[in-house]
C-alpha cells in the first residue's frame, strides 16, 4: 500500500487526492491542502518509491505508469472511496491522464497542473542525455540539472529549491526506475478523448513553463470537456510558484462542474 494522509473524514465533504511529481512528496501541496481542506476531505499520497510508499523494486510485475495509478486506485478502494476529485503536478498530472483511460468512473474532476502530454525535442535530448550519465554521475546531478532547466528564472526559485531538497530524499534506484519510464508518458494521454471525455478537466499551465506549454495548449483540446488557464509569472510547478492564483482556479472550477453546491464553497485564497 501506498503512504498516504487523510486530512479530514467529514461524510458531508467530497475527497480532492493529490499526487505529486518525480522526487517530490505530497508536502509540496502544503499551500492547497490549508485551503482545500475547508471544503474537502483531502487524500495526500506519496507515490512508489517516494518517501515511505513501497520501493518500485518490491513490486513483481515491469514498473510502469498503469501500475503506478493502480497502486493509488487501491488507495481508494482501501479508504473505500468510490470517486474524487484528483489533482495532479507534473508526474501526477500524467498519472491522472493514465487512472482517466482505465478508470474515469473513479473520477469527479480532475486538474493537471504543470501538465505533460508530450515529450518534445529538448526534453528528447535530455531523457537520452541522462541515460547517458545515469551509470557514471550521481542521480541528483542529473535530476538537479534537469530542475534548473525545467524551472530556469528566478521566479521559479522556490519551486527549483523545493523539488531539489525534496528529491534528496529519494534513493538512485528509485529515481531511476522512473527515469526508465518516461519516454512512455504519450502513452497515458492516447486514450483520454475516447474514454474520459465526460469527466471535466482543468490544465493550469504557467505561461513561462517553456518545455510543455505548446503542447498542451494543443492537447488540453482535445481531451474533450476541458478548460485551460494559463498562470502568468509562472514555470512548470504552479502550486508553488503561484499558489493563491493555483487554489483560487481549482475552487472556482470545483464549484462550476464538480458537484460542490456555490454556499459550500468558502472564501478561499486571494484575499
Amino acid at each position: 500500500m501506498l503512504e498516504y494522509k487523510v486530512i479530514g473524514q467529514d461524510s458531508s465533504k467530497e475527497y480532492v487526492v493529490l499526487l505529486h511529481g518525480i522526487g517530490g512528496n505530497s508536502s509540496i501541496f502544503f499551500p492547497q491542502i490549508k485551503e482545500f481542506r475547508k471544503n474537502f476531505n483531502i487524500i495526500a499520497i506519496n507515490l512508489p518509491g517516494h518517501k515511505n510508499s513501497p520501493s518500485i523494486d518490491s513490486y513483481t510485475e515491469n514498473f510502469s505508469f498503469e501500475l503506478a495509478s493502480i497502486e493509488v486506485l487501491r488507495v481508494l478502494d482501501h479508504l473505500n472511496v468510490e470517486k474524487a476529485h484528483f489533482v495532479g503536478i507534473s508526474l501526477g498530472s500524467v498519472l491522472i491522464h493514465n487512472i482517466l483511460s482505465i478508470a474515469p468512473e473513479r473520477m469527479e474532476t480532475v486538474v493537471l497542473g504543470g501538465a505533460i502530454t508530450k515529450i518534445n525535442p529538448l526534453s528528447r535530448v535530455l531523457l537520452t542525455l541522462g541515460g547517458l550519465l545515469k551509470n557514471m554521475a550521481p542521480h541528483m546531478w542529473i535530476y538537479s540539472l534537469f530542475a534548473y532547466i525545467l524551472m530556469p528564472k528566478n521566479s521559479h526559485k522556490s519551486s527549483r529549491d523545493a523539488f531539489i531538497k525534496e528529491a534528496t530524499e529519494m534513493e538512485r534506484k528509485e529515481f531511476l526506475s522512473w527515469y526508465r519510464i518516461l519516454h512512455t508518458v504519450e502513452r497515458t494521454f492516447e486514450n483520454v478523448q475516447q474514454v474520459a471525455s465526460h469527466v471535466p478537466k482543468l490544465y493550469l499551465t504557467g505561461e513561462e513553463d517553456h518545455m510543455f506549454k505548446r503542447y498542451i495548449s494543443k492537447d488540453a483540446k482535445e481531451a474533450g470537456n476541458s478548460t485551460l488557464l494559463l498562470i502568468p509569472g509562472s514555470g512548470h510547478v504552479v502550486n508553488i510558484d503561484k499558489p493563491k492564483e493555483f487554489n483560487s482556479c481549482v475552487l472556482s472550477f470545483l464549484k462550476e462542474k464538480g458537484d460542490i453546491k456555490e454556499h459550500e464553497l468558502r472564501d478561499s485564497s486571494l484575499t
